[in-house]
């Protein structure tokens, strides 16, 4: 499929600004960046011997989706989960440092504030240091977030599921988020993960995978020798009653399936001409997606205006961010 003209691009991103906003629960947390050089090796152990030159702290998981809405000109409200400890207090900071709202946030003595810190030099990462809790949550903490859902329905134009498989999203919760936001006629919207019961996810308007992704959720199906995306697609779309699916194929662009359409798959080609880092590539990808949905586009439309947007933040280091006019500029490039 051809790009959207240039007029109808422009009509689509001139609503972005004005739409209701968006709820976008998940999985949040912080990204921490550590760069600097190796000169040498450590006396101590065969290990580098990193000399810092830079760090630098930014929002992570489904935050960062919220700040890709945020860089899109479109407004979200974020709701996670929280510890009861100092980076808990960092997370804030940096959402209103954003401008991003914080009454979303659920705090639990019981967890860490998801941090991982990327230890990195010019050329290559080092290693990766997470500290978590991945337990699914408790019912009281699980009726915490049933009261978010139901007191921001009305208000949000749909929702963004941002599941990393860190313990929020549990069956119940899913059951009940994705229920409450149907049956109010808003969109919902899934980036799944790999870890996750692809069951839990039925009833969603829209899921993106990547391809991994995608294959791991046929398989738990028990769809174990399947391989060819359109099977796959249409796979997913019946046993998880789905209305569209886009399934992200990294360097081989996006394949996607609209049972509104009755167009059959669509394959539009990636759009990157420089991939840097993939990191947080598919976040900008569904935030992108689904604020093209919500201003009427088609589902290829807004696979064109997602592949575009993820062109942007792939040629940027670490988790990044694509605004309004570097997509207008890379849209014009193509």
């Amino acid at each position: 499929m051809s790009k959207p003209s240039a007029q109808r691009f422009q009509t689509l991103i001139d609503k972005f600004p004005v739409l209701p906003p968006v709820f976008v629960l998940g999985d949040i947390g912080i990204d921490k960046y550590t760069f600097g050089e190796v000169k040498r090796i450590s006396p101590e152990a065969p290990v580098p011997v990193l000399e810092v030159t830079k760090e630098w702290n930014k929002l992570g998981l489904a935050a960062n989706v919220s700040d890709n809405l945020k860089s899109l000109t479109v407004n979200s409200t974020l709701c996670g989960l929280v510890g009861e400890d100092s980076r808990a207090g960092l997370l804030e900071s940096l959402l209103e440092e954003r401008g991003l709202k914080t009454w979303g946030l659920v705090r639990d003595p019981g967890r860490h504030t998801t941090y991982k810190e990327r230890v990195t030099t010019a050329t290559q990462q080092i290693c990766r240091v997470d500290y978590e809790s991945r337990h699914p949550i408790s019912p009281a903490v699980t009726e915490k977030f049933r009261a978010r859902a139901g007191e921001f329905v009305r208000d949000h134009a749909g929702v963004i599921i941002e599941d990393y498989g860190k313990g929020l999203l549990t069956q119940e919760l899913l059951a009940h988020v994705i229920a409450t936001f149907t049956e109010a006629g808003k969109l919902v919207a899934v980036d799944p993960s790999r870890s996750t019961n692809p069951l839990w996810y039925k009833g969603a308007q829209l899921l993106k995978p990547n391809m991994t992704e995608a294959r791991m959720m046929v398989e738990a199906l028990g769809y174990f020798k399947e391989r060819d995306v359109a099977t796959m697609a249409t796979i997913l779309i019946e046993k998880l009653q789905l209305k569209k699916i886009i399934i992200t194929l990294g360097a081989e662009g996006m394949a996607m399936l609209d049972t509104e359409a009755n167009s059959g798959l669509k394959l539009i080609p990636t759009v990157a001409n420089e991939v840097y880092d993939v990191s947080g590539a598919g976040d900008t990808a569904i935030s992108a997606i689904t604020a093209s949905l919500l201003a009427g586009a088609t589902l290829e439309e807004a696979g064109w205006i997602g592949n575009c947007a993820s062109g942007v933040v792939v040629k940027k280091r670490g988790t990044a961010l694509c605004s309004m006019d570097e997509l207008k500029e890379f849209y014009k490039s193509l």
